[in-house]
């Protein structure tokens, strides 16, 4: 189906497609957020449904059982064009619409700023709930999407292939402890997921032609294989959804930092 909206849709654009019974638009937030106040229309995701929860790699890919339940729930189909949106950045938002690709759901839009872009727009939340219509979805998952832990052991020696960490400056350097180990796998590259966004601007991404700019000079181009990670693969989905904007070749390590720095045998720099 070709896309309704452009992949990176402003406030006042969404308020004008809201009556679209073609546009499904999903807040991937808390229950408690969600109940407080969203957009209306909104169905609810919450980020504990998009990963699967099992310890030490809890942000890795649900199962293909899940993710069947989860898109069924929501009414998810063909003719439907996805609105994703957080209340923190857009992480999470990042993290759906990767899962939607690696179910070969390409129909979507992330809502630049998320809920607080739209809150600070002045435009109106609802508690009211959407009664939505079930859907039965079948999901295909695609692994071209994923990197596994010893893909990304290979891509050590592999000069083709950049690994971009989305993590803070001091979890990359490995003064900030939140693994077994610290520090970050050898190659990598940081560019934490918090500079692509404006925080001046209500959390709306930076303009992307500097963003293309600042991620070039650490090696991250469309000639080379990326391979983006943070700690859950939930940063990291904002990295995902920025390099797809930009024509990268890129794919995420949803093992991330919780599986690497917990296991025995990985190679860490500091």
């Amino acid at each position: 189906m070709t896309n309704l909206l452009p992949p990176v849709i402003e406030p006042e654009e969404l308020l004008a497609a809201l009556a679209s019974e073609q546009i499904l638009i999903i807040a991937v937030v808390s229950e408690k957020v969600f109940l407080e106040g969203h957009l209306q229309g909104s169905i609810l995701i919450k980020p504990s449904e998009l990963v699967s929860g099992t310890k030490p790699a809890i942000g890795k890919l649900p199962s293909k059982e899940h993710l069947d339940a989860l898109f069924s729930r929501i009414g998810l189909g063909t003719e439907k064009h996805i609105v994703a949106y957080d209340d923190e950045g857009s992480g999470w938002a990042g993290r759906l619409l990767w899962t939607l690709d690696v179910v070969g759901h390409k129909s979507y839009s992330l809502l630049n700023g998320g809920q607080i872009s739209w809150n600070r727009s002045g435009f109106p939340l609802t508690t009211e709930i959407t009664e939505n219509v079930p859907s039965s979805f079948d999901a295909i998952i695609d692994r071209s999407y994923i990197a596994d832990m010893e893909e990304v052991l290979a891509s050590i020696e592999d000069d083709g292939i950049i690994v971009w960490d989305a993590r803070a400056k001091e979890e990359y350097e490995g003064s900030k402890i939140t693994a077994g180990k610290n520090g970050h796998i050898p190659g990598a590259v940081n560019f934490d997921w918090i500079d692509l966004m404006d925080r001046g601007n209500n959390l709306r991404l930076r303009p992307i032609e500097l963003l293309k700019e600042e991620l070039e000079e650490l090696g991250i181009t469309p000639n080379k294989k990326i391979i983006t990670h943070c700690q859950t693969h939930h940063r990291s989905g904002l990295a995902y959804f920025v390099g797809k904007l930009l024509g990268l070749n890129i794919k995420a390590y949803d093992g991330s930092w919780s599986e690497w720095g917990n296991h025995p045998d990985t190679p860490v720099e500091q």
